[in-house]
């Protein structure tokens, strides 16, 4: 029952909300009894989004949704004050992010997409920590949980060149760590969701049919699969419940291993076989 959840009574914004990790984690919080406001830069996207949650958590406390461009301030101050009518934000999940097909390295990228990816996976993540913490203070809260999702990619870089994304999921990291030392004796807790790439339909529309193409993706992976966006949302999840109480500045990694494994072309480097000889 939504009643008794792990986050029953908490008011809770999800950004990005309208498809994959978003709309994962939007089912997971109502489920666990938190009033949820979904928020995404696409009324239709919302609408769909919404009815899913509906259709599968029917006894959700509050779901409701707003359009929301998390680049320009006064929209994202006015998504939170949406929760201030609730009586304030106890818990904020800043996943809205982009990753534009005409990113690639220091010579390649245009400035406009440099600019645009800073903008929204950047500047989307501050304002919301901002707004978040002036809605804590509002409400004279003692705790808090703000949750911004990063990208494994900031912790080890990547092959396929994505230097604007990159950049700004680095930045992510170093302004969640800042956040997170700045407010921990107000009690607000910042902490960094870290995925490796998903088996999304955004993936799934880069790869096509092409089935040698998801292989060479996949190997890279101990687990010899690509992970899913529920199991990014138990992280949300843990990390947004008082079950987390003492999880604060700590970059959580969700990959499958795969930031752990050294890479051969024929996949990740199996351990040396043991020597038993005497």
């Amino acid at each position: 029952m939504a009643s008794q959840g792990r986050l029953f009574g908490k008011n809770a914004i999800i950004t990005g909300a309208a498809g994959g990790i978003g709309l994962e984690t939007s089912i997971l919080f109502a489920r666990e009894g938190a009033n949820v406001l979904m928020a995404d830069i696409s009324k239709e996207a919302l609408e769909r989004a919404i009815a899913k949650v509906k259709e599968v958590v029917p006894n959700a406390p509050r779901v409701e949704t707003t359009v929301c461009d998390v680049s320009k301030e006064p929209q994202v101050e006015a998504m939170v004050a949406h929760v201030d009518s609730w009586g304030g934000v106890d818990v904020i999940f800043n996943n809205a992010g982009i990753m534009h097909a005409r990113d690639d390295d220091a010579i390649g990228t245009p400035e406009e997409i440099w600019d645009l990816t800073q903008n929204i996976n950047v500047k989307g993540v501050w304002f919301g920590s901002k707004h978040a913490v002036l809605s804590l203070r509002r409400h004279k809260k003692t705790k808090g949980s703000i949750i911004n999702t990063a990208s494994v990619v900031a912790l080890v870089g990547s092959a396929t060149p994505q230097l604007a994304y990159t950049a700004s999921k680095g930045a992510v990291l170093a302004m969640t760590r800042e956040l997170a030392i700045v407010h921990a004796r107000e009690g607000f807790r910042f902490n960094n969701l870290c995925p490796a790439p998903l088996n999304t339909p955004l993936l799934q529309d880069w790869l096509g049919d092409d089935h040698a193409k998801r292989q060479r993706r996949e190997i890279h992976f101990p687990m010899g699969r690509f992970g899913e966006a529920v199991e990014q949302a138990h992280a949300v999840v843990f990390l947004a419940s008082d079950e987390s109480s003492f999880v604060n500045g700590h970059d959580f990694v969700v990959d499958g291993g795969m930031t752990k494994a050294y890479v051969t072309p024929e996949g990740p480097a199996a351990p040396a076989p043991k020597n038993n000889a005497s």
